[in-house]
């Protein structure tokens, strides 16, 4: 990356080699760029939780330089670097005989906040964390359930405002169920926030959906590849990469690639105060089986097939329609829609107003697309896609 000024943490040539010879961590160099969440991930013993703990010295680098901010953290006094930096465990690690708000003021206490400022803190770590103050803060940990302990966690690792926040496997701990809710819930609170986030998982699935970069560690400790989520999908650095994302790729790339105006289909468009003639005129002009409703701001109002009978305005006969997703929306939120309403399409709506459609075939287009962007270093935009002939 140009520009040092742009980064929080850069690490150069770091190692760790215990005693007696064992490598955990080759030399490594990454860059995680200021506000963003790098997700480290592999397999057991690959180094990333390694790598974590010697961002903040929990474990002292063999060989290297760390640099926080510009600063050396290996130079620097290793109690009050951990003081500027969040850290957050699977484990989580509350003080089970203190409360909860006792729990969450623990850095500002050491720290010499008074009173004020920090119960201040604490309420609003606790709303932020959607665990109301006058109905958690005077609760004990064993109180609570395990979402909830993690969400304390995580208040607790931000109570002093820190720029960087590490957190090693912080969802693992919680049933598929309430870790999907945190993870939704943690990337809200990010997109408020930007903090800096270094984070350890073993999912990959969990590493693509939060990081807006994925770092693949091997065994070994080696770096195998650091890249956005759809490049490491759609590009895999090496077979080990490959192998380790999975030959599902593809399917899993769904969630990390967006709904592009290129992607999508232009049916036929009738408004609500056109005639029924003039609508089953315009689905036989353009040979379609069906046309988009609108209204006169252009929202959407549903659709209309061709055998439509009578006379009247197409109000009469426009048939709702549920299956939709937002501009910003990824494919797989579009592929999901699509099942969940059993429809052959889906609008896709920026605010009220609609832009466009996306089918089946479009969505795999879009994929496919996506995928050879990445695999020939071009924009979306300038791939031709060759389409194969219908079967005989």
């Amino acid at each position: 990356m140009d520009g040092s000024e742009d980064l929080m943490i850069r690490l150069q040539g770091v190692g760790k080699t215990y005693p007696g010879g064992t490598v955990a961590v080759q030399e490594l160099d990454l860059d995680v760029p200021r506000g963003q969440l790098v997700t480290l991930v592999g397999p057991s013993g690959c180094g990333k939780s390694t790598t974590l703990k010697m961002i903040n010295r929990l474990i002292e680098p063999s060989t290297g330089r760390i640099e926080l901010d510009g600063e050396d953290v290996t130079r620097a006094d290793a109690v009050q670097l951990r003081r500027k930096i969040g850290y957050v465990i699977q484990q989580i690690g509350l003080f089970p005989h203190q409360t909860i708000r006792a729990n969450v003021a623990t850095l500002p206490k050491l720290l010499g906040w008074d009173k004020r400022r920090t119960n201040e803190r604490v309420d609003e770590l606790l709303t932020t964390m959607g665990l109301e103050p006058s109905e958690y803060a005077d609760r004990y940990p064993h109180q609570l359930s395990g979402g909830q302990r993690q969400r304390v966690g995580v208040a607790r690792a931000l109570a002093a405002d820190p720029d960087v926040l590490l957190m090693d496997e912080p969802f693992g701990a919680v049933d598929p169920v309430v870790r999907t809710r945190l993870q939704d819930q943690f990337l809200a609170i990010q997109e408020t926030l930007a903090k800096t986030v270094v984070l350890v998982t073993h999912d990959i699935e969990e590493a693509v959906r939060l990081g807006d970069r994925v770092a693949v560690f091997e065994p070994g400790g080696r770096l195998a590849q650091v890249d956005t989520p759809a490049r490491v999908l759609g590009a895999p650095a090496d077979d080990f990469v490959a192998e380790f994302v999975g030959a599902d790729r593809g399917v899993r790339r769904l969630a990390v690639t967006p709904v592009q105006p290129l992607d999508l289909e232009q049916p036929p468009v009738v408004h609500v105060s056109d005639s029924l003639e003039r609508a089953r005129s315009v689905m036989q002009q353009a040979d379609a089986r069906w046309a988009v409703v609108l209204d006169e701001h252009d929202h959407l109002r549903g659709w209309v097939g061709r055998d439509i009978a009578g006379e009247g305005d197409v109000s009469t006969s426009a048939v709702r329609m549920d299956a939709w997703v937002p501009a910003d929306a990824s494919l797989r939120d579009a592929l999901a829609t699509m099942l969940q309403w059993d429809a052959g399409w889906v609008a896709v709506l920026d605010g009220d107003r609609y832009l466009g459609v996306l089918t089946p075939a479009t969505l795999h287009a879009a994929l496919r697309r996506s995928v050879t962007a990445d695999e020939e270093g071009v924009e979306p935009r300038e791939v031709n896609l060759a389409t194969p002939g219908p079967l005989r």
